[in-house]
């Protein structure tokens, strides 16, 4: 069974048993190695550049193997996922070789040794994505920034043979690459094995934004996204090393000693040795001296950066700024015809800019009074927010009292345009919904798990999932995103916002906020897509009129298909009734039984991971010592209803609440 924590590593991206070549037996001898060895993997606590390898046992029962981190990823996420592959690989297979392969490591053992050596058995590949529109651009621009890739990684040193880099192929069609060797090989081997990479990519991912081809000895990943941490350096050549010591200066220039036939050249020579030594050590503290102010400095300035990253600064991202009058234009003055939809903070226009891309403009009320809270929460977050499933955010305008955020458009509106509409609805098969669900959690995954900063988007809902030309869903409405730091697991809040039924028990009542909050949200939006029905806030259970009580019945009644969406087809039950079991774990009222999103994923993807049991949901704000008010004393507590139809404008909130309704954006 995969353990929860390795869809933070991005889950199994290959069979470990396909190139396996030997069979060993249970409790045999190999087998002990092999316990053994895995054993001194799963043991590691020291970061080592991201490179191990271990040996164990004696010939013919010896077995080797090797781990390797992806180059960028930081140590603790790394360590963790050698010990999750370690201890997946444990009776995985009865092969003398396997493999496990993740997005963040990958961990190989073999009877025969594996050091230094290229493997050729075989390479793993996948496309990702929509195809490329101008496939010749995409190629050419492909091919140059992978062989650069490859240059620049094999040179690597000892440690690391690693190198990330991005290349534009349109104007507006960016390709952001990783390649990667085991630092093992030589150069030449290093080389050759990303050529065969390279080779590899039209048998899978040939005009496609995004393709990953793994092997035993390299690894190439492409994308249209920023994927990788391009905040760590690409490749240290060698050891790291102090720098030498400046050269002890020269002996100084000493004058004629007067002419004295009682001083000895012994005695010379020692005034010299001592003015020399004594040089020596006020030079070598005067370089200590400086190395520590150096590194003090640094060490301050870092804290600085740090702190003025997390303050609220929009010159960071001022390259993404745009002039008014462009985007007036690309309006056609804001008109009338060009408006997509009406929100508490203002309207939202399609535009077309000069070079013919399309846009939606978010054009914020200057008589909001959260109006800049609003804009620059937005801009700091979403700027720096790659991923395919997040909405792109190409820039902002910020000119008087005009406040603009200037978004990729995405023709096919927002999720509960389709899910709440009785035509609309017919039109969306099973295989869509469970594709809307995936790229949803894996949004939800990079925010929580894999950006720089931990990110809560605290109003997760079906009218904030936008669908693009694919129907692949992009998370959209970050206005009243929270930032935490990276080890930060919660935090309390006085202002509760966000939409009736979505928001969490604990956050409601207690401010109580964390990344289980979201996981609260995705777990109803789970239940709403399975269903075709929207999330009834009405606190009375026994009216049997909120959707997380009519799960949850059906649940303990052994029908839980009698809330499926009558328009899907039978044929899909099986994944039906293990979203329905995942919807009912993430709305659990305790917010420590909820799976973390990197579980989910897990759930989602891995058919053999075994589902705990669900225990009771909170309904409403239903807690099993009875009904509390819906706005306890010392909150400030602001929501949309989310019973509202779609084509009526949300009630506005003084509170951050985002509101926004649009047709296609």
């Amino acid at each position: 069974m995969l353990p929860l924590s390795s869809a933070l590593q991005g889950g199994w991206l290959a069979d470990p048993c396909l190139y396996g070549t030997g069979n060993f037996s249970a409790n045999s001898t190999y087998h002990t190695n092999l316990n053994s060895l895995l054993s001194s993997f799963t043991d590691i606590s020291n970061y080592d550049h991201g490179f191990y390898n271990v040996s164990n046992g004696k010939i013919p029962n010896q077995v080797s193997g090797i781990a390797m981190c992806r180059g960028d990823v930081k140590p603790d996420v790394c360590l963790r996922c050698i010990n999750d592959a370690a201890n997946e690989l444990r009776d995985i297979c009865l092969t003398k070789e396997a493999g496990q392969y993740y997005d963040n490591c990958m961990l190989r053992y073999s009877d025969n040794s594996i050091l230094g050596v290229r493997d050729t058995k075989g390479f793993f590949r996948w496309g990702e994505g929509a195809v490329a529109k101008d496939l010749n651009a995409f190629s050419d621009a492909q091919t140059i920034l992978l062989e650069s890739l490859r240059n620049k990684a094999e040179k690597g040193g000892s440690f690391k043979k690693f190198a990330t880099g991005m290349r534009m192929a349109t104007p507006s069609d960016a390709i952001y690459a990783l390649v990667q060797c085991t630092p093992d090989l030589s150069q030449l081997q290093c080389g050759s094995c990303l050529s065969q990479a390279f080779e590899r990519i039209p048998r899978c991912c040939e005009g496609r934004r995004g393709g990953k081809i793994f092997g035993p000895s390299c690894t190439v990943r492409f994308d249209d996204f920023l994927f990788y941490n391009a905040s760590v350096a690409d490749v240290p050549s060698s050891s790291p090393s102090p720098p030498p010591p400046p050269p002890p200066p020269g002996p100084p220039r000493l004058s004629s000693p007067p002419s004295n036939k009682s001083s000895s050249p012994t005695t010379t020579v020692i005034i010299v040795i001592s003015t020399v030594g004594f040089i020596l050590l006020i030079s070598i503290c005067i370089c200590i001296i400086f190395r520590v102010t150096k590194s003090e400095k640094k060490f301050h300035e870092a804290e600085a950066v740090d702190e003025a990253e997390a303050v609220d600064e929009i010159e960071s991202v001022e390259s993404l700024q745009f002039d008014f009058n462009t985007i007036r234009d690309a309006t056609n003055k804001f008109s009338d015809e060009n408006k997509l939809g009406q929100g508490g903070f203002g309207a939202v226009y399609k535009g077309r800019l000069a070079n013919g891309q399309e846009i939606a403009v978010k054009r914020l009320s200057m008589s909001s009074e959260q109006g800049d809270l609003e804009f620059k929460n937005e801009v700091q977050l979403v700027a720096r927010l790659q991923h395919r499933n997040l909405v792109k955010l190409h820039g902002f305008c910020l000119e008087g009292k005009e406040r603009l955020l200037i978004y990729e458009f995405v023709p096919n509106s927002s999720l509960d345009r389709f899910l709440f509409d009785p035509i609309r609805r017919t039109q969306v098969h099973w295989e869509t919904r469970y594709k809307i669900i995936g790229g949803i959690a894996k949004g939800l995954l990079y925010l929580h798990e894999d950006s720089r900063l931990r990110i809560i988007h605290r109003d997760l809902k079906a009218g904030n999932i936008l669908l693009d030309e694919d129907m692949n869903p992009k998370i959209s409405d970050f206005g009243m995103a929270r930032l935490f730091v990276v080890d930060q697991t919660q935090d309390k809040t006085n202002k509760v916002v966000g939409t009736y039924g979505y928001m969490a028990p604990e956050y409601v009542l207690q401010g109580q906020l964390s990344v289980k909050t979201d996981v609260y949200s995705f777990g109803v939006l789970i239940l709403e897509i399975v269903s075709g029905q929207k999330i009834n806030h009405n606190c009375h259970e026994d009216n049997a009129t909120n959707l997380t009580s009519v799960a949850w019945r059906n649940w303990r009644e052994g029908t839980p298909l009698n809330i499926m969406d009558p328009n899907l087809s039978e044929d899909s039950t099986t994944e039906i009734l293990r979203c329905i079991h995942i919807g009912l774990l993430c709305v659990q009222e305790n917010a420590a039984r909820r799976p973390t999103i990197s579980s989910i994923v897990v759930m989602l993807t891995s058919d053999s991971e075994i589902l705990p049991t669900p225990s009771r949901p909170s309904f409403c704000m239903y807690s099993e010592s009875g009904m509390v008010p819906a706005s306890p004393q010392g909150f400030n507590l602001e929501a949309t209803q989310s019973h509202q139809p779609s084509n009526e404008s949300a009630l506005a909130s003084i509170n951050e609440v985002s509101i926004t309704e649009l047709e296609p954006r």
